[in-house]
């Protein structure tokens, strides 16, 4: 009785992201865009005990994001990916402080630009990312390059 009463109380009032979220464990349920979000920055662990991330987060340039992807693959189990540049940008609650996203859900993510797995159609060589910072996103980040990586994968 109390479960079902606290997840309606959840979606009556929406935290200051949207009531699109619910965590669970290690992962965070993305009712919106029908995925699991990993709740840590990668290189992080999170703690069930405190609900914070542990460790510390690392950037990642795409080649070394497709070796941690397998690993996490093989520990977590399921297909984990980068998420699209949209399911990213839906992390974004412009109301928070830096870093932009309510870190209830996301308690180890950083002040700095996360990849996604798209290309720019614009300039094909570079990759979009979103910068938790500002809350903007942007297109001019070649794969050779180290950003931070947030995993998802689809429910």
């Amino acid at each position: 009785m109390w479960r079902i009463f606290s997840i309606l109380l959840f979606f009556s009032f929406p935290s200051q992201s949207s009531a699109q979220f619910y965590p669970e464990g290690l992962r965070v349920l993305d009712f919106e865009n029908k995925i699991e979000w990993f709740r840590c920055t990668l290189g992080q662990s999170f703690n069930l005990d405190t609900e914070k991330c542990d460790g510390n987060a690392v950037k990642l340039n795409h080649d070394e994001i497709s070796i941690a992807i397998e690993q996490a693959n093989e520990q977590l189990g399921g297909d984990w990916r980068l998420p699209t540049r949209a399911e990213l940008e839906s992390l974004i609650c412009k109301q928070c402080d830096a870093p932009k996203i309510d870190l209830r859900y996301f308690p180890g993510t950083q002040s700095e630009p996360y990849w996604t797995g798209q290309k720019n159609w614009i300039s094909p060589k570079n990759f979009w990312s979103v910068n938790f910072m500002t809350g903007d996103t942007y297109g001019r980040f070649f794969p050779q390059q180290k950003l931070l990586v947030m995993i998802v994968r689809d429910r």
